[in-house]
């Protein structure tokens, strides 16, 4: 099977990571989508991240009866921060009988380079890249990529949480169900 993985710090989830997703599923040859779960991405702060294994809930909420859909905890079983080449090279090992791409955003592609053995993950795997505004696509690296021109939502998951901070409401920005369970919990109060 031809999956693609979708890296993420999903902090929180929302319906623009959930609408990529079933683009990828619905328009492309990936016939699943493996939601990567970061407990630590090595370019980003971790001081407003929710422990990992409620951001995993949260995920498995959101995507629940969906079975092109799934959720994974496997880079919380690798050394951090997280490195994309240690969570694929752990992914082919144990699942030799699917083939993996990766899904960025065209903001991720910028520093593509600078990723850990960035030239093996150019070399072995094809990258499913949606627009972000205000970043093109690069056309100098050398890497197979299909472009996506997937529906975007402009909503981010720090906004989520400033307007939580806040008090304010964040109805219709996710799944209720994700709402639900951070409010239930008071997550990022």
């Amino acid at each position: 099977m031809k999956i693609g993985l979708y890296f993420g710090s999903f902090n929180p989830i929302h319906h623009g990571h959930l609408i990529i997703a079933a683009h990828v599923v619905n328009e492309t040859v990936l016939q699943q989508v493996w939601f990567v779960v970061s407990p630590q991405n090595p370019f980003k702060q971790n001081h407003t991240l929710l422990n990992e294994y409620h951001r995993l809930h949260l995920v498995k909420l959101a995507i629940e009866g969906e079975n092109k859909l799934r959720a994974t905890d496997i880079e919380f079983k690798l050394p951090k921060p997280s490195y994309t080449i240690a969570s694929l090279q752990y992914l082919e090992e144990k699942y030799p009988e699917h083939q993996f791409a990766i899904i960025l955003g065209s903001d991720s592609l910028q520093n593509l380079d600078k990723w850990k053995n960035a030239e093996v993950i150019m070399g072995r795997y094809e990258l499913f890249v949606y627009k972000r505004a205000g970043y093109e696509v690069r056309q100098d690296l050398q890497v197979k990529y299909t472009i996506l021109d997937a529906p975007l939502l402009q909503i981010s998951s720090t906004h989520i949480r400033e307007l939580i901070k806040k008090g304010k409401s964040i109805r219709y920005l996710l799944p209720d169900i994700v709402r639900e369970e951070i409010e239930k919990n008071h997550y990022y109060r």
